[in-house]
């Protein structure tokens, strides 16, 4: 029993401390554009039947006894995934003509030089060398965004529409930014630099227009903060150390019951 309790223990400040690491990658990331929070989560392990002592009853004489008792007993915790929160962030001004920020549902699709697509809420676009719009690590936002050399201003709408204004006075509209979203943005698998990939459970992407559909509206001259509550994520970190803790002490606890089982037998 107590060789249980220690493994039960254990697991518990293996969970603690996976929760922790969870908690401060949050913490760590509360000024990162567009970042969304991590969650912990855990499930029981598998339970197993310990037969106790039986019951003696008698009846009309004849001892009898009653079926057998039995009690269910845990094995401990695992951690079992982290879950994506993809809460909205707040909208903050910069007033960069290239920063945009989605105001509701809504991924920006990246092109990454090997051909393959990921999204990101990180609106902080550059132009490059070629005049395309890029992300600050040089992926080409798709479909492509290509301005003319004598461009002096861009005018984004909150659907996406790009309007040019060339150094002769002329405008001309290049395209749309395309939003994409997804059945459940939850199952995006995160790749860091603020970017997720498409994976089976997220299901297979979802484009349309800024402001139609369920889609968010796109804000030229702003970015999306973090969604990271950093009270919430305090009270988090609390919460697990003092499991952590228990845990820890239930382990001293069950120490000294062995070691007084031991004296038992001086």
């Amino acid at each position: 029993m107590s060789t249980r309790a220690l493994r039960t223990a254990a697991s518990g400040m293996l969970a603690q401390q996976y929760n922790i690491e969870v908690i401060s990658n949050n913490i760590a990331n509360m000024n990162t554009t567009a970042f969304k929070r991590n969650k912990a989560e855990f499930s029981d392990l598998m339970y197993q039947e310990v037969q106790t002592n039986s019951i003696s009853s008698s009846s009309g004489g004849v001892n009898s006894q009653s079926n057998e008792s039995k009690i269910q007993i845990g094995n401990g915790v695992q951690p079992v995934s982290t879950q994506k929160i993809f809460q909205q962030g707040d909208i903050q001004p910069t007033y960069n003509e290239l920063d945009l920020a989605v105001n509701g549902e809504g991924f920006f699709q990246v092109k990454k030089p090997d051909g393959t697509f990921v999204y990101s809420r990180d609106g902080s676009f550059k132009v490059n060398s070629d005049g395309r719009m890029v992300t600050s690590l040089g992926y080409s936002l798709d479909p492509e965004i290509q301005l003319n050399e004598d461009t002096i201003s861009v005018k984004i709408s909150r659907d996406g529409r790009i309007e040019i204004t060339s150094a002769d006075g002329r405008t001309e509209t290049l395209g749309d930014v395309q939003l994409v979203r997804f059945m459940n943005p939850g199952g995006l698998k995160a790749l860091g630099d603020n970017l997720f990939a498409e994976t089976e459970s997220s299901g297979i992407p979802i484009f349309g227009t800024g402001g139609v559909n369920g889609f968010g509206e796109i804000h030229q001259g702003y970015l999306e903060s973090s969604n990271v509550d950093i009270v919430e994520e305090m009270i988090s970190m609390i919460s697990a150390q003092r499991a952590y803790e228990l845990n820890s002490k239930t382990v001293k606890t069950v120490e000294e019951m062995m070691t007084m089982a031991n004296n038992i037998k001086r």
